[in-house]
């Protein structure tokens, strides 16, 4: 990172380590097309067991995980129910409807949590007029709700409803790891209330590239079909994947650390006068505004670049930071310190 720059903007912002960087310069490899790389099968393998799922592919982004995630359990034409607000509505360039014909069914839900008294009547029911529901998504944790952790009970009766009704369950679980670690729910638990799991590890692990889908052999034979389809194929990719496995060995358990900085600006933001909090912190995401609307958060966001603090706007109206493994105590000292001058003049 820039020297005397704090970057806020995103966890996906961080650089590899120079333990990170030897793991790659070491990773064993092979052209994991033909299927001959023993590093990518060794993460395959391992987050398969993780999330006690049957078999995982690696994949160059979240996107194209959660987009060979719906087209390997869905059919054209098919509707997927999800929240409005979720990662796959709203930054995926509307990926699984151009590339899959899928149609995609919102619920306006509560701080990226689904209605569950709403789940019954948004499946359709058997007309000719209407699309075949086959899937619900959820987000966990929800990136626009300030990285909030879905409630495990809540998504033991989503589980339950899709069951019940034949339909299949999707989990973008791109910030999984921050929701294991800030609950205490193991991996597995939540892999037992999914079909399948979207995995991140160029966010708050630190990896540079990549994200795993797991789920049934059945499926992920079908989204190595769609994987190559998408370009998403990849040749000695062992020496990503083992960045993506030092990751899991040393900057799971950190996560912690983050949630406890991005505790602390919330704690700044609620003492800041002017401003409020839009979420409580559950994690490393929070999201502010101005507390009676007035006043200009874009104007914000760029004083404070000019102090050397990077953030990102959303909205309109939203500004988000966001706490990684290259973000220190001393940094949030900073971002204190350059805030409470930018408010008090």
């Amino acid at each position: 990172m820039t020297e005397g720059i704090v970057d806020l903007r995103s966890d996906t912002v961080t650089r590899p380590s120079e333990g990170m960087r030897e793991a790659m310069a070491r990773a064993v490899v092979g052209d994991d097309v033909l299927g001959d790389d023993p590093t990518v099968q060794l993460l395959e393998e391992r987050m398969a067991g993780l999330l006690g799922k049957e078999a995982a592919i690696y994949v160059p982004s979240g996107t194209m995980s959660n987009t060979i995630a719906i087209l390997s359990q869905t059919s054209p034409g098919d509707e997927v129910i999800l929240d409005r607000n979720c990662h796959i509505f709203n930054y995926e360039a509307a990926a699984v409807s151009v590339i899959g014909g899928i149609q995609l069914h919102t619920l306006n839900g509560d701080g990226g949590l689904l209605p569950l008294e709403e789940l019954p009547q948004a499946v359709r029911p058997s007309n000719v007029h209407h699309p075949h529901t086959s899937m619900v998504a959820i987000e966990n944790t929800h990136n626009r709700a300030s990285g909030r952790i879905y409630p495990f009970e809540q998504i033991e009766e989503i589980f339950r409803f899709s069951r019940d009704m034949g339909l299949r369950m999707h989990m973008d679980g791109a910030r999984l790891a921050n929701a294991t670690v800030a609950t205490g729910i193991g991996f597995e638990r939540y892999g037992a209330l999914a079909d399948s799991i979207t995995f991140c590890f160029s966010k708050g692990l630190g990896a540079p590239v990549g994200s795993i889908l797991v789920s049934d052999k059945n499926v992920i034979e079908k989204a190595r079909f769609w994987r190559k389809r998408l370009g998403g194929g990849m040749r000695q990719a062992g020496i990503l994947a083992a960045a993506c496995l030092y990751a899991l060995d040393n900057n799971v358990e950190r996560l912690s650390d983050d949630h406890d900085r991005a505790g602390r600006i919330g704690r700044i933001i609620d003492s800041s006068p002017g401003l409020k909090l839009l979420f409580p912190v559950d994690t490393n995401i929070v999201i502010l505004e101005y507390e009676d609307g007035s006043g200009d958060i874009e104007e914000l966001r760029r004083r404070l670049e000019t102090e050397g603090i990077l953030t990102l706007t959303f909205g309109g109206s939203k500004m988000r930071l966001v706490t990684h493994l290259d973000i220190s105590h001393d940094d949030i000292d900073r971002f204190e310190k350059k805030l409470s001058r930018i408010l008090g003049s």
